[in-house]
């Protein structure tokens, strides 16, 4: 059976979008709602959504804690992306081809509205449902934090806040993208996968597909800051050049770094085909979709 991934998607984008406009009301005190909503909806890949609902079918996983946990990691996301932005880190005025939050409602409202968005991730996957064990519940909000905290995104974002300036070997530029952008990717794979009853060969093999895919979006993203512009990245190119921070271009070289990303393509997709799961096409378009998009 030939599977295609755009029709896929975008059923699936549209019970994610229609989710996360459920869970982000927008009457709350002194229009936060607005502002969160404004950050979080209508803009995005929404790969990490969309990675959390292929593994879940992939290990044919309850859909609706699955929903509910991609719609908890793209609030993490999308809170990271707003703060990330704000003067005091990156200092940035585009994002999803659109004003920053800070800048459309002012650098209080966006840091309040990524505090709130942060705290709904974990009240979504932990808010009783009678189609959900509270212990599955328990483990997503686990995962999460681990992925979001000091012992991931957060941990990661220091390290590169701290590495400005600075000439970091390779390993240290991995360490530090393992962490800042990969934990959140590796985890939408698992917590996708642990929305169902999985073994732990198969969901070790998930969680190496989700690490490589994770770095490979990194690197990705490096070519693309230099090779792409504002327009289509929906975001400002060459950022990293200007801030003067160590990148895998920066450092590999360009041929090396477009080399990088396909070597840990194939390697993801071996971690995949090792898990022997039926439904794993979603997972290898993504894959794919990840080292091939133009932004």
């Amino acid at each position: 059976m030939n599977f295609e991934l755009k029709p896929w998607s975008e059923q699936q984008l549209a019970l994610v979008e229609q989710a996360l406009s459920f869970w982000v009301r927008e009457q709350t005190p002194a229009n936060l709602g607005e502002v969160m909503r404004y950050g979080v909806l209508d803009g995005g890949k929404r790969l990490r959504p969309l990675l959390v609902l292929a593994a879940a079918q992939a290990v044919e996983g309850n859909l609706e804690a699955a929903l509910r946990a991609a719609c908890s990691v793209e609030l993490i996301h999308a809170y990271s992306l707003i703060h990330d932005d704000m003067p005091c880190m990156d200092n940035d005025v585009l994002r999803r081809n659109k004003p920053t939050v800070h800048v459309q409602y002012g650098e209080a409202s966006a840091l309040l509205a990524g505090d709130a968005m942060q705290a709904l991730a974990f009240e979504i996957l932990a808010t009783p449902s009678e189609k959900i064990n509270p212990a599955m519940g328990a483990q997503l909000c686990y995962l999460l934090a681990k992925a979001a905290g000091q012992d991931g995104m957060a941990g990661g974002q220091a390290i590169d806040l701290a590495s400005v300036g600075k000439s970091l070997n390779h390993q240290e530029l991995q360490k530090m993208h393992e962490l800042k952008t990969g934990a959140l990717l590796k985890a939408s794979v698992v917590m996708g996968a642990m929305c169902g009853q999985v073994n732990p060969a198969v969901l070790e093999q998930l969680s190496i597909f989700g690490e490589k895919i994770g770095l490979a979006f990194q690197v990705v993203d490096d070519i693309l800051d230099v090779t792409a512009d504002s327009a289509v990245l929906g975001k400002t190119a060459g950022k990293d050049a200007m801030q003067n921070k160590p990148t895998y271009v920066s450092i590999l070289g360009m041929d090396n770094a477009t080399e990088l990303a396909q070597t840990l393509y194939k390697e993801a997709l071996m971690a995949l085909q090792n898990t022997k799961l039926s439904h794993q096409q979603p997972l290898a378009e993504l894959a794919a979709m990840v080292v091939t998009r133009a932004h």
